[in-house]
């Protein structure tokens, strides 16, 4: 069991998870960050690798991805800066990124590293459901990497159903069909898509993500699942000048 399996076995409500993308704003502040956001309260975290292309996210994440791209960063340069994660941080840690930069690195070999600096699962959205079933399944199971899949209000009932059968983590409610950095709208319509989700009884627990900002907002995604994903807002709270005190301040709202 890794420690986001024995994170959901302990705890299923009110989960915090922060998203942040890796050399963004400088290249360094990658473990600085991470090890800040335990300290204030997070419960995961998901490292975003930056992509040229990043489809599925908003102008704040895109435009982190561009600045931690024109920095330096890479995957294998992430993957030398988590060499000493676990002497550092002890909560569980996902990789969030697209599927070209992981076929370029190799499956194998990223599931590897993975493992060897302590990483505990990803999140690729745009890898196919079938291809990591025929294809990929048994790596990541090799290295006890949990794969979370995105569900959103268009995903059918079937495919739900098969994502949970996948599982073994939890799974990623994405709120609205949006990309990252919309504003949640709780609205009767995310409402009554949270509840029918509930009311499928799945296996996996879900946290929801894509529009969550402050407190309200993780609060009312917190009362149709496990807990709730930032990303946006925290990126776009940093302060280079002052990484620290910009971190704490963000995160003392959910204190």
């Amino acid at each position: 069991m890794n420690r986001l399996q024995q994170l959901f076995k302990e705890q299923q409500k009110q989960l915090l998870s922060i998203y942040y993308t890796a050399g963004y704003p400088h290249l360094d502040d990658t473990l600085e960050i991470a090890e800040e956001l335990e300290k204030t309260g997070a419960d995961f975290l998901e490292i975003g690798f930056p992509y040229s292309d990043p489809v599925a996210d908003g102008p704040i994440i895109q435009a982190s991805s561009k600045q931690a791209l024109d920095n330096g960063m890479t995957l294998a340069l992430l993957f030398e800066q988590l060499k000493d994660l676990r002497q550092r941080v002890t909560i569980p840690i996902l990789l969030m990124g697209y599927v070209n930069v992981v076929l370029q690195y190799g499956v194998d070999a990223f599931c590897s590293k993975c493992k060897e600096v302590g990483v505990d699962g990803c999140i690729i959205p745009d890898l196919p459901m079938y291809e990591y079933e025929e294809l990929y399944q048994a790596t990541f199971e090799k290295y006890g990497l949990s794969n979370i899949f995105l569900v959103t209000p268009q995903t059918s009932e079937e495919r739900i159903r098969k994502i949970d059968g996948l599982s073994n983590a939890f799974i990623y409610l994405v709120s609205s069909s949006a990309t990252t950095g919309s504003n949640l709208a709780v609205s009767e319509n995310a409402t009554n898509y949270f509840k029918r989700i509930a009311d499928m009884k799945l296996k996996s627990p879900v946290v929801i993500g894509f529009g969550i900002s402050n407190k309200e907002t993780y609060l009312a995604a917190s009362q149709h699942a496990s807990g709730a994903i930032i990303g946006s807002a925290f990126v776009k709270n940093i302060d280079a000048n002052n990484l620290k005190a910009s971190i704490k301040g963000f995160m003392e709202q959910f204190s």
